[in-house]
Parts: C-alpha cells; structure tokens; sequence
C-alpha cells in the first residue's frame, strides 16, 4: 500500500472516530434532561468518560447568581440602561455581556473612572446609577432577589 493511501485510510478512520464521539458526547449531554422526556423512559446510559453534567462540566453551578445593572436618569426616572449598549463589542461567538462583564462596574473602586465613562458615552442622561442584583437561592425561588444600589454617579 502507498504512503498516500495510508494517510487516506488514516484521514478517514480519524474522522469517523470524531463523529462516533461527538455523536456519543452529544447524545450522553442530553439525555437526561432532553432525550429521556421526549421518549417517555429513560435510555440507555453509554459508560464512557462522559460526566452526567453534560457540557457544563468545567464549571462550578451554584445555586446563587448575581449581576450588576446600569441605570441613567433624567428629569428624575430612572431608566435602565442595555448592557451591550455600555460595552459594544464587535466579536464572534462570543458575547462578554452574558459572561458578566458588567459587574465590575459594581465595584465601588472603579466608581470615578467608569461614571467619567458613562456621562461620555450617554450625554444626554442627567445621571447615573449601579445597582447589584443577587438572587440567593436561584434553584429554591427564581423571584426572590437583592437590588441594592452600589454607586451614584455626580
């Protein structure tokens, strides 16, 4: 057989081992949440390297959330301002919004520089507010939240 027709052979095996793979990863991710209601009992469980987590696997779930909201006023109401309205970040796949980058404008030591920002960015606000939302028990009571105001700007 010639080197070329190894590497073909090598190529092909290769990718059929990735698809088999991510077929099987796939299918154990969403099993239990998604695949064992639709079909009305529980499937087969595949004993691989596959975590029950799924995909989530790498990161730590807690049942505690919290995010910062940003809120400009003028004549007195308050209005709440888009996240990605404050960072506008032109990337693909990827969106630091959701990742939670707001929150550190929660922190009261970037007070200065981020109202300076702010009053840039929307001149037409008479001022601004930062306000920390925290739901304490997000799995036991999705409604029950903190909102407390960190900062006033001006």
């Amino acid at each position: 057989m010639m080197p070329a027709q190894r590497r073909v052979i090598r190529n092909v095996l290769i990718s059929m081992f990735v698809v088999v793979w991510l077929g099987v990863f796939h299918y154990e991710s969403l099993r239990a949440f998604y695949l064992n209601p639709l079909f009305h009992r529980a499937l087969p469980k595949v004993k691989f390297l596959f975590p029950p987590a799924g995909w989530i696997m790498f990161y730590h779930v807690d049942d505690r959330f919290g995010f910062a909201e940003v809120y400009g006023v003028t004549r007195n109401i308050p209005r709440l301002i888009d996240p990605h309205d404050i960072f506008q970040t032109r990337t693909i796949m990827f969106d630091n919004i959701h990742r939670n980058v707001l929150s550190a404008a929660a922190d009261e030591r970037y007070a200065g520089s981020f109202c300076r920002f702010l009053e840039r960015k929307f001149p037409y606000f008479d001022n601004f507010f930062v306000t920390a939302v925290y739901y304490p028990h997000l799995f036991k009571d999705r409604h029950e939240h903190i909102q407390q105001v960190k900062y006033v700007c001006r």
